[in-house]
Formats: structure tokens, C-alpha cells, sequence
């Protein structure tokens, strides 16, 4: 970490306590021989317990990027868990690397199913966590993730995706989906193709889900991360940072947990 960045949050502690009070842990947990290299994010000022969500990273794999989003998580008074998909931590460079991580985890679902599951898990067994109101977001390959979760019945209360892929090869039966959900595109994004909208909307009100698809003119892929011109740049990708759509679907998916959280 550069000084500048630690003087920034230095700053940021000393000026918002409730920040401050947020906690980041590094934890580890295992699925068969595979370590799963994870991060723990909560607010240790509140001291009832509160809903758990689950962050599944981009296809670069666990990184920085989901655990900042555990950390906002944690800010907003939820306990958030930054999954690692991937095991022992591993993250990918460059595209070919990504392509070939994800690819062979989603080509493997159920060993995708046993991690999401092992992860499930630890986020319930959390003290500052109440086992009852669970929900799970992803970005790009996690989006797809936590739908394919979704549709194959996992026991949450919500389910956000951001910028993730909407193809299945296993469309949920009726009755399938438990969770409410969000899925936030970019119209623009060249890897959600308007067929494949149509046929995610079809499958899921033909499953009777109760979801919402928010498709926000004009904004290409990953448009919820700071980095993504910078490795849109880099490998010659379709990615751009949007910060009026990223504003939106972090609103979007606030109220979803409103609603799905409330009692």
C-alpha cells in the first residue's frame, strides 16, 4: 500500500468513526484438499446480529476489488464474506488466465455448488450473523455464479448480479428461485447479448421468480469497478467504468435487501 492510500484512510478513520469500526479478516476454509482463501468484512460497532452476504469476485479471481465491496457491505451494517471461488487465492493476470479459471469452474458445476455451499456455510456459523436472512451479489463471473446459486434452489433471501453473464444450461424448474433477485446490465456490454435477456426473462417469470433487471443505456462491461478502463486498455476489451451506473445499482441493490431483509 502506497503512503498516500494509508493517509487516506488514516484520514477517513479519524473523521468517520462508524468506518472506522469496520473490520477485515482475512479467514481460510476448505473444500476437500483446496484451501478457499477468503475475507470477512463487519462493523464491530453493532452489536446485534445482522444479515450475511456472500461477494463472488470477478473472473480475475479473489482480489482487492470484492473485498472492497465486502468492506462497503460492512459500512451499510451487513456482515460480508468475499469468496474465493478459485482456491488458494488464486487470481489471473491476464485474460486467457481468467477465461481459463472460470471457464472450468463453470463448466463444473458441482464443484462450484460444494464451494459456494462451503462458503454459505461459514458466513452462517458468524457470531455478528443471523443464519436466517442470507443473500450473495457477483460481479461478471460472480454474477453468473450466485444466478446459477439461485436457480438451482441455494436457501437465500437475495441475490444481486452486476454485470454477469445471464446463459444457463439448467433453467430453473417452477418454484425453484427462493430468492429475490437483481441482475444490473450495461446495454452495451458486448457478452449479454439481447437474446440472451430475453431468454433469461422468459425462464425466470416461467419459473415464477420474483426478479427485477435493471439494463442502463449506453454502459458497457464491468462498469461497477474503478479499474475497468485501465484493463480494458491494457488486453483491448469492452470494459469501461460507469459511475452513474454503478450509483444506480448500488441503490438498486440496497433496496432489494430492504425488502428481502425486512421483518
Amino acid at each position: 500500500m502506497c503512503y498516500r492510500t494509508l493517509w487516506v484512510l488514516l484520514l477517513a478513520g479519524f473523521m468517520n468513526p462508524l468506518w472506522a469500526a469496520v473490520v477485515g479478516d482475512e479467514v481460510s476454509y476448505r473444500v476437500g484438499n483446496t484451501v478457499m482463501k477468503g475475507y470477512l468484512a463487519y462493523d464491530d460497532a453493532i452489536k446485534v446480529e445482522r444479515p450475511g452476504i456472500l461477494v463472488v469476485h470477478e473472473w480475475w479471481g479473489h482480489n482487492e476489488y470484492a473485498r472492497s465491496r465486502a468492506r462497503q457491505l460492512a459500512g451499510l451494517g451487513y456482515t460480508a464474506l468475499a469468496v474465493d471461488m478459485y482456491g488458494e487465492g488464486k487470481q489471473a493476470a491476464h485474460p486467457e488466465d481468467a477465461a481459463k479459471f472460470s471457464g472450468a469452474l463453470m463448466q463444473n458445476m458441482p464443484l462450484a455448488e460444494e464451494r459456494f455451499r462451503a462458503a454459505l456455510h461459514l458466513i452462517r456459523e458468524q457470531p455478528t450473523v443471523d443464519a436466517e436472512r442470507i443473500g450473495a451479489i457477483g460481479y461478471c463471473f460472480g454474477g453468473g455464479i450466485v444466478l446459477e446459486m439461485a436457480r438451482r434452489s441455494f436457501d437465500l433471501d437475495a441475490v444481486a448480479s452486476f454485470h454477469g453473464s445471464l446463459t444457463t444450461t439448467s433453467p430453473p424448474e417452477k418454484g425453484a428461485v427462493r430468492a429475490k433477485i437483481l441482475v444490473a446490465n450495461g446495454a452495451a456490454d458486448p457478452f449479454v447479448k439481447p437474446e440472451h435477456i430475453k431468454i433469461f426473462k422468459a425462464q425466470m417469470d416461467a419459473a415464477g421468480a420474483d426478479y427485477r433487471l435493471e439494463n442502463y443505456p449506453s454502459v458497457k462491461h464491468s462498469f461497477t469497478n474503478p479499474d475497468a478502463d485501465k484493463y480494458g486498455e491494457k488486453f483491448a476489451l469492452p470494459l469501461a467504468y460507469d459511475a452513474g451506473a454503478d450509483k444506480a445499482s448500488w441503490a438498486a441493490m440496497r433496496q432489494l435487501f430492504d425488502e428481502a431483509f425486512a421483518r
